[in-house]
């Protein structure tokens, strides 16, 4: 019979993982393990009464500002007593699900995943409040199949998922080429592929895709393998300039915990600034978090090329995602959404006159006042 002394170890070690199980039994998103060294600072007071704010980002370069943001320790510090947790997703539906459901706050998105989930709910279930990057994708290809942008033509194509950001984008691309693709199947003069940025790059190598329109690090993922460059997103847009990443949240969560969304804010365009200001310690620590959050580091052949092609930003150019959702209508994918009110910029505008800045534009499409 065991001792008295094992049981207790074992009832321990049992309590010590149940909170991983629960984590991982919810099905939104893998708890992510930030920073050890970030912790709550003892007597801290907490921000609008709360313990924690729960915080969920995809495990993308294109999320460099809250990948900084939970190792660098600026969303704690700006929480004070409020512990900042984080949980990460692999598409869009699962993060705006977690959002739904209440098992998330804050999230940072993509635009085609907060215009469905905005668009589905009604106008109800979220607010879009500051921006956090611009650019990161492009369309590699295989150029032994592939050397030309009309070579594209009669190819297989991966994007992330349908309907999804770059599934748009890529989709818009093609019609713009005069191609017709069914929307739903991805059937037609090009055949899309809609394939998990995770096995992407073993579909490529195995030539069951010729090309992939994809976000980083995925994108220089498949270059390292050699694939080629042929086309980046930004050359399609003015200024080079359309918002990859979005700052959402729960507009329940926005009404009650004001407080607790602008220090999230805050912490973003901290966060946005040190990225800005230190480039290569920044770049260190978004590898160091994706490091503890998939057990693998990016080797520098795929994070060095990817961490220059994309922009953080806090402006969420509000009027790109404008354009984004004109062209999920003109692809199929979407009916004429009414946009208006998928923004409150009020928070993150107080947040950079605090800062010294220009307030941002919601292309009209804010709460009305």
């Amino acid at each position: 019979m065991p001792s008295v002394t094992v049981l207790r170890r074992a009832l321990a070690v049992l309590a010590a993982a149940l909170p991983l199980l629960a984590a991982a039994g919810c099905g939104y998103g893998a708890e992510s393990t930030d920073d050890d060294t970030v912790r709550v600072a003892a007597g801290a007071k907490k921000t609008d009464g709360l313990d924690r704010v729960r915080i969920g980002y995809f495990g993308n370069l294109t999320h460099a500002t809250a990948l900084v943001g939970a190792r660098k320790g600026f969303f704690q510090k700006e929480l004070g007593g409020t512990e900042a947790t984080y949980a990460v997703f692999n598409a869009g539906p699962s993060e705006i699900e977690a959002l739904n459901s209440g098992s998330l706050d804050i999230g940072f998105i993509g635009p085609s995943p907060a215009i469905n989930g905005y668009t589905k709910s009604g106008g109800k279930n979220l607010r879009i409040v500051g921006g956090s990057a611009s650019g990161g994708v492009k369309l590699v290809v295989n150029p032994d199949k592939v050397t030309s942008l009309k070579d594209v033509e009669g190819k297989r194509i991966a994007t992330p998922q349908l309907g999804n950001t770059q599934d748009v984008a890529f989709l818009n691309w093609a019609a713009r080429q005069g191609w017709t693709v069914d929307p739903q199947s991805g059937k037609g003069d090009v055949t899309v592929v809609r394939s998990d940025n995770k096995v992407t790059p073993d579909a490529f190598r195995s030539g069951s895709v010729d090309g992939a329109w994809v976000p980083e690090p995925t994108a220089s993922r498949l270059v390292a393998q050699g694939g080629k460059v042929l086309l980046d997103e930004a050359s399609l847009w003015p200024g080079r300039k359309f918002v990859t990443t979005n700052v959402i949240v729960s507009q329940t969560f926005l009404e009650k915990h004001p407080k607790a969304v602008e220090a999230v804010l805050r912490a973003s365009v901290a966060a946005n600034r040190w990225i800005r200001t230190h480039p290569e310690e920044a770049k260190a620590a978004v590898n160091e978090q994706l490091a503890a959050d998939t057990g693998t580091p990016l080797p520098a052949d795929v994070l060095d090329p990817a961490w220059t092609s994309f922009q953080v930003t806090d402006d969420p150019l509000a009027a790109t995602l404008r354009a984004q959702a004109r062209h999920a209508v003109e692809a199929g994918l979407l009916r004429s959404p009414a946009l208006e009110g998928i923004y409150d910029l009020t928070l993150l505008n107080k947040v950079l006159r605090a800062d010294g800045r220009p307030a941002v534009d919601d292309a009209g499409l804010g709460v009305p006042r």
